[in-house]
């Protein structure tokens, strides 16, 4: 038996609420409804099932989805041993068992025919039929399934169908608005609040640049990842187009567009 303890999230995770998002997850919880998460790139939304995981002291099973991914990947296979062979749950099958939330991160980037594997687990059967080894289990009581992907990536290759979509109950993420995001970027890193506003005022400017030019603004992520550059001694400047500007684009307008806008940032601060 799959000891749970080794998935528990022990110490409280940093989340800032944007709304009434931990109460409605509450709710959904209590009721084993799946959850779907949507939003940008690094806007929170692994930190939000994270917290909400330690909040209810639950078990978390995470998968960082991707193309290659088979069903096998996700609910188990035979393996091959010098004695025979041995069956290995995958991680959608253990957190079935031993009722954790299992958390689907950018759900979109599996193809279709692996993500049909859990919808027997999103309707009122709550099972997961292992074909393979002539199984059916029936979802522990505390079991919740939760996705997440990032809609603007959206194509007609990669989304998700409408028989997936309608299984989950969902949750639109967005970037914080601008005095939460410093505490949040304050917080996270350590740095002081002025030099964190300027940082969100540069994140701003480059999400207004979404859709001509950029196909993603600039994360809350990536906005502590310069801010903890700059407590770590790196140059404001240096530390933003390191961690802001030649992460999201190769296109040289746009770098030399968001290179004066950190100038002109820092510059008024000098």
């Amino acid at each position: 038996m799959t000891d749970k303890t080794q998935f528990m999230v022990v110490d409280e995770p940093f989340y800032q609420q944007q709304g009434n998002e931990v109460a409605l997850y509450e709710a959904a919880y209590a009721a084993r409804l799946p959850v779907m998460v949507k939003g940008p790139t690094g806007c929170g939304k692994s930190r939000f099932i994270e917290y909400m995981a330690w909040k209810l002291g639950r078990p978390l099973i995470t998968v960082a989805c991707n193309e290659d991914m088979t069903a096998s990947d996700l609910v188990g296979r035979y393996l091959l041993e010098a004695d025979g062979t041995r069956w290995l749950d995958g991680p959608l099958t253990t957190a079935a068992r031993i009722g954790a939330i299992c958390y689907l991160d950018e759900v979109v980037e599996a193809r279709q025919d692996t993500t049909v594997v859990i919808h027997p687990l999103t309707d009122h059967r709550r099972t997961l039929p292992l074909d393979k080894k002539g199984e059916l289990i029936r979802a522990h009581a505390d079991f919740q399934l939760v996705i997440s992907y990032n809609p603007g990536y959206q194509s007609l290759m990669k989304d998700l169908k409408q028989s997936t979509k309608q299984r989950f109950t969902a949750f639109d993420f967005d970037y914080p608005e601008a005095a939460l995001e410093t505490a949040i970027v304050v917080s996270e890193s350590g740095i002081d609040q002025a030099t964190a506003a300027q940082l969100i005022s540069i994140g701003a400017a480059a999400r207004r640049l979404k859709g001509h030019g950029l196909d993603e603004g600039i994360s809350t992520r990536l906005l502590v990842y310069a801010a903890t550059l700059i407590k770590g001694g790196v140059d404001a400047r240096d530390a933003c187009r390191m961690a802001l500007v030649r992460p999201i684009t190769d296109d040289r307008d746009i770098r030399d567009t968001l290179d004066h806008a950190i100038e002109a940032t820092f510059a008024q601060a000098s």
